[in-house]
Parts: structure tokens; C-alpha cells; sequence
């Protein structure tokens, strides 16, 4: 197990060489979405909401639009590793997040990157691959299993994607619970499993922060009857950039689960397909009651209206 003891999840913001805080850096690995969905337009547009600053390392390129994804073009591994480390000898890194990343070859060498930055706190998120073909996904989930969940600090994903990757051979008469599954997860080293979308009755569904031992955070919401695109990179992303504003683990998961609703209530409907989550919603600007134009109205600090909890405690 190459990651036995979870790093500290709280990190302090760097100071510039001025002598004027400078947003924590938070490393990307994602692919391209040309939709505006999810991938890396997701991570850096949540990054910058929690006041962090995204590097952004492009792994590949989908094709897809807000409907579903038809394929993916994938960068090889030299390419990725050389954007990463080129980036990583220039600005220190608090948080490190992974998305999809093409191939298990890519998923080869972001491991060996982590293990190189190994008290930098690993935030996973595994999406839905359905659209893929079998032995790709096959592929890419063992190698994501036996290289990267030994690297990880936080795995976040929905329940039945989580569930199907992780516990296959589930005989129990209930679906699994959000720490079964963190069981599963803690086998390949992973400390924390953040599980989403576990369907309650009456139109609920419930997100969970666990351990194998205990439900560290829980916070469920009413479901929303649109379908969107991107919400799990949103997450994830919004997660690893207030992790690396000195969050502790379970203040950064309400805080972007706050964030998550409020990016999927302002949604909107691009295109001809899923509603694209408004993750900086907080940036707009109500006209006001006489339907003045914005301009004449008092201008609003563009700030989240969500806590931000600077210099949290470890966890």
C-alpha cells in the first residue's frame, strides 16, 4: 500500500513573494469537454469559485455534446506527465484532483507523480463509463484499482457506479451502504469514500463521507427532476479546492455539496441535450424589482454565498 496514512487534509494558502497571499494551487488531470459539461471546464470553473487556482493538465479530449459522449481521443503518457511536471517545478501544489484520463498508461504515470508528492491529498473521481466499450472499461478500472485507489486520499463517486466498480459480486438483499463501499475502497488503501446519489424514499437522494469504521459527514437533498451533465467532476473539483484552502475533510464536503445544489439549481439548457450545471452562479447579477438594467443597480460582491472556512483543523 503505498499510501498507509492519509496525508493532513488541510493546507495552508502560499504566500507570494510580495508578501500577499496567493490562492492554493490545485492540479488537475482531466480530459478536454468541448461541451462545457464536465471535464476540465467543470474543474477549472469550481476550482476558481472555491478561490483556488486550477492547473489544468489536459489528458485527452472527448467527443461528445450536453447529450452523451460518442468518443474520446486520448494523450499519451509522456505528454501528460511533461505538462504535469513542468507545472509542478514552478508552483507548489495543496490538493491533487483526478478525473478521466484516458487509459490505464495515463492513470501509470499520475500515480507515479503522486507517490512523488505523496503529502499532497489525492481527490478521485470515478464517472460513469457506460458509454465506453467493455474491454476499455475493464482495462481502465484494474489499472485505476491497482495504481491510483493505493494513491488516493479521498474516492468520490455515485453509488451505482461505485458499487458496480468496487462490490461486483454484491449478493446482499439491500444495496450496499456508503461504508461497505468504503470498505471495498480501504481494501486498495483509499481512507475516505465520498458516495453519492444513494436513492431514499419520497424523490430523496443522499450523499456520504465514510470510512470503513463510520459515516464521517452525511447530507442529503431533494432530487431534482432534470437529468445534468458534469456534477460529478463539479463535486469533486469544488472538494479538492477547499481541501487545499485548509478545509477539514468533512467542512470541504458540505461546503461543496452546498456549492453542487446551488450550481445545479441555476443550471441551464445550453443545447439540445442535459442541463450544464451554472457553477458560478454566484457571479450573477440580479436586475432588480423595477427591472432596471444590472448596470444601474448596486453592484454585488462577486464572492460564493457559501461559508469559506479558511485555516480548518486536520481530520
Amino acid at each position: 500500500m503505498a499510501n498507509p496514512n492519509p496525508p493532513p487534509l488541510d493546507a495552508p494558502q502560499m504566500e507570494a513573494e510580495e508578501g500577499e497571499t496567493s490562492p492554493a494551487c490545485v492540479m488537475t488531470f482531466n480530459a478536454s469537454d468541448p461541451s462545457g459539461a464536465g471535464g476540465l471546464t467543470a474543474d477549472i470553473s469550481a476550482i476558481t469559485s472555491a478561490g483556488a487556482h486550477a492547473l489544468a493538465v489536459v489528458t485527452g479530449a472527448y467527443v461528445r455534446d450536453t447529450a452523451e459522449i460518442f468518443d474520446h481521443i486520448c494523450f499519451d503518457e509522456d505528454a501528460v506527465t511533461e505538462q504535469a511536471r513542468t507545472a509542478l517545478e514552478d508552483m507548489p501544489v495543496s490538493a491533487i484532483k483526478v478525473g478521466f484520463v484516458g487509459n490505464p498508461e495515463n492513470i501509470s504515470a499520475i500515480a507515479e507523480i503522486a507517490s512523488d508528492y505523496a503529502d499532497v491529498p489525492l481527490i478521485a473521481y470515478m464517472p460513469n463509463l457506460s458509454w465506453w466499450e467493455e474491454d476499455a472499461i475493464d482495462n481502465y478500472l484494474d489499472a485505476f484499482r491497482e495504481l491510483l485507489l493505493p494513491q488516493t486520499t479521498v474516492l468520490v463517486g455515485n453509488h451505482s457506479s461505485l458499487w458496480r466498480w468496487l462490490l461486483p459480486d454484491w449478493a446482499g438483499d439491500k444495496s450496499p451502504s456508503a461504508r461497505d463501499i468504503a470498505k471495498a475502497a480501504a481494501e486498495f488503501g483509499v481512507p475516505y469514500t465520498l458516495v453519492t446519489g444513494i436513492p431514499l424514499p419520497e424523490q430523496f437522494i443522499d450523499n456520504v463521507l465514510a470510512t470503513p469504521q463510520a459515516i464521517l459527514y452525511s447530507e442529503k437533498f431533494e432530487r431534482f427532476e432534470a437529468v445534468f451533465a458534469g456534477a460529478g467532476d463539479t463535486l469533486t473539483a469544488a472538494v479538492s479546492a477547499l481541501l487545499a484552502n485548509g478545509h477539514n475533510l468533512q467542512a470541504a464536503t458540505s461546503e461543496a455539496l452546498t456549492y453542487l445544489d446551488h450550481s445545479l439549481d441555476a443550471g441551464f439548457h445550453p443545447g439540445m441535450g442535459n442541463i450544464v450545471p451554472d457553477r458560478l452562479f454566484w457571479a450573477q447579477t440580479d436586475t432588480d424589482a423595477d427591472g432596471d438594467d444590472a448596470e444601474s443597480a448596486d453592484p454585488a460582491p462577486a464572492l460564493p454565498p457559501f461559508d469559506i472556512l479558511i485555516n480548518g483543523t486536520k481530520h
